[in-house]
C-alpha cells in the first residue's frame, strides 16, 4: 500500500504571508494604499520582525507588494486565486534570516581558523578579489560575484575540503533561493558594495595579523551588517529591534581555536 504523500509544513513566514496576501484579495488593502507597520503585524500574528520581514519579501516576489526603505509597504496588485505558481516555487524556499544565521555561525569559526591556516597564496587571492571589487564599483559592473568568491577563498584558506564544500553549499542555496535574490536586489546599490567592500578589508587584515579573534569578530559582524541592511529594507523607524539573530554574541572562553 503506498504512502500519502504529506505537504512539506509551511514555514512562518509563508504562513503569515499568505494571510496578508488573503487580506489583500479581500479588498482590505487596496492598490495603492499601505500595509500597517511591520511592528503591528509582528504584534498581532506573535511573531519577531524578521520573520515578517520575510513574509513582505514573499509578497514582494510575488508582485503584490511593493517594499520602500523608509517609507513602509505598499500594495501593487490584487493576487489573483491561480497565482499558485509562485507560491509553489516558495514552499521549499529557506528565508534570508534563517541562511544568514547559519552562514554566521559557520563563516565566522572558518575565519578564525584561516587566520591560522591561511597561506601566503590565500592572502594574496583575498586581496586580488578585494582589488577587483574595488575597480567593479568604480566601473558600475555588476557581473562578477566578488562577495561570493571572496568568501569561498576564505573557506578555502582553512586547508579544510569538507569546510570548502559547506560553505559551496550554502552559497547553491542562496543562488537559487528566490527570496534570497529578492532580498539581494535591495542591497546591489553602489553603497551597500562600499560597506560590503570595507568589511571584507577588515576579515582579511585580521588575517594578514594572524589574530584569530580579530578574524571571527570581523565575519561576525559583516554578516551582522548584511542581517541589519535587511531588517532597514522597510522599516519606518531606527532599526533599533531584535537585535542580533540570537539574544547574545556567543562568548568563547579562553582560546577560540
Amino acid at each position: 500500500m503506498e504512502k500519502a504523500v504529506v505537504p512539506p509544513e509551511k514555514k512562518p513566514y509563508q504562513e503569515i504571508g499568505e494571510d496578508l496576501r488573503a487580506q489583500i484579495m479581500q479588498g482590505l488593502y487596496p492598490v495603492g494604499s499601505r500595509l500597517p507597520p511591520e511592528r503591528n503585524i509582528a504584534e498581532k500574528y506573535g511573531v519577531s520582525r524578521t520573520i515578517v520581514r520575510e513574509a513582505l519579501l514573499m509578497l514582494e516576489l510575488q508582485g503584490t507588494v511593493d517594499i520602500r526603505q523608509g517609507s513602509g509597504v505598499y500594495v501593487m496588485r490584487i493576487p489573483q486565486e491561480n497565482d499558485s505558481e509562485e507560491e509553489q516555487m516558495l514552499n521549499s524556499d529557506v528565508g534570508p534570516f534563517e541562511i544568514l544565521q547559519a552562514r554566521q555561525l559557520l563563516e565566522s569559526n572558518i575565519a578564525a581558523f584561516a587566520a591560522k591556516m591561511a597561506t601566503r597564496a590565500d592572502i594574496d587571492n583575498l586581496k586580488r578579489i578585494i582589488e577587483q571589487e574595488q575597480r567593479a564599483i568604480a566601473g558600475n559592473d555588476t557581473t562578477q560575484d566578488n562577495s561570493k568568491m571572496f568568501h569561498l577563498v576564505l573557506a578555502g584558506a582553512t586547508q579544510n575540503q569538507m569546510l570548502l564544500t559547506t560553505v559551496e553549499k550554502i552559497w547553491l542555496q542562496m543562488d537559487s533561493s528566490p527570496l534570497w535574490q529578492q532580498f539581494n536586489a535591495h542591497i546591489a546599490s553602489r553603497a551597500y558594495r562600499l560597506k560590503w567592500l570595507g568589511d571584507r578589508q577588515t576579515i582579511l587584515a585580521a588575517l594578514r595579523r594572524r589574530d584569530v579573534m580579530g578574524a571571527w569578530q570581523a565575519t561576525w559582524q559583516h554578516l551582522e551588517n548584511v542581517k541589519n541592511s535587511l531588517l532597514e529594507l522597510s522599516d519606518e523607524d531606527a532599526p533599533d529591534f531584535d537585535g542580533y539573530l540570537f539574544e547574545s554574541v556567543p562568548i568563547f572562553q579562553g582560546k577560540l581555536m
